[in-house]
């Protein structure tokens, strides 16, 4: 069930009338999809924030615009004011629940591999996995058991599990996870952290004006 966020047209686009918007604590934003004419439109910075948070960065957004009828979208794009670390603008794509479409889908790893306890490193080459799914079908998240990778041990695309709601599109000798011996180490300059979380969305850090500005 898609979640709901309520959105207010925005007709006056002036940079002075979107200063406003910003500090009445609404991000501008633009809602675009196939075949669909874009419209320009504001959201509660917070509310939407929260959504994300809470209904991951693929939720199907079912966006209520003012005298309109509720569409469905997702978060496409977000952008950062990276002094303020405030958002600043927002891209809504509106989906056709009954196409395919390609996301990316956060990829986790679960449980201490073997090898980890006899002295090896874990690496975490991915963070993100493509997936081609219809929009209800998207994962939130992909775990990968990695409790019996040994030292040496490697776990690629190829070796996952095949779902029956979505296909991963990556290349299929991509590695997802592997073990390597301690002295390996020596000649990297730092390990990557299996914990890091990627951004929700593909954020782009943008200190200017929003680019229906």
């Amino acid at each position: 069930m898609a979640v709901k966020l309520n959105a207010a047209k925005r007709e006056n686009l002036k940079k002075s009338a979107t200063k406003e918007i910003r500090l009445e604590g609404n991000v501008p934003s633009v809602v675009y999809g196939k075949d669909k004419e874009p419209k320009t439109i504001s959201v509660d910075s917070i509310e939407l924030v929260k959504t994300v948070r809470d209904e991951g960065r693929n939720a199907i957004i079912s966006l209520n615009i003012e005298n309109e009828s509720p569409v469905d979208v997702m978060l496409h794009e977000y952008q950062m004011d990276p002094l303020r670390d405030e958002l600043i603008h927002a891209d809504f794509y509106i989906v056709n629940m009954a196409e395919e479409m390609d996301v990316s889908v956060s990829l986790t790893l679960d449980g201490e591999p073997a090898g980890v306890k006899d002295g090896g490193v874990l690496q975490q080459p991915l963070y993100e996995l493509q997936v081609r799914a219809k929009p209800a079908d998207i994962p939130e998240v992909i775990a990968v058991d990695v409790a019996e990778l040994g030292i040496g041990d490697t776990i690629t695309v190829n070796d996952l599990p095949k779902a029956d709601r979505y296909e991963i599109t990556e290349e299929p000798d991509t590695t997802v996870a592997t073990v390597v011996p301690p002295d390996t180490m020596d000649d990297l300059e730092e390990a990557p952290d299996e914990n890091a979380e990627p951004e929700l969305v593909d954020a782009k850090a943008d200190d200017g004006e929003g680019k229906d500005e």
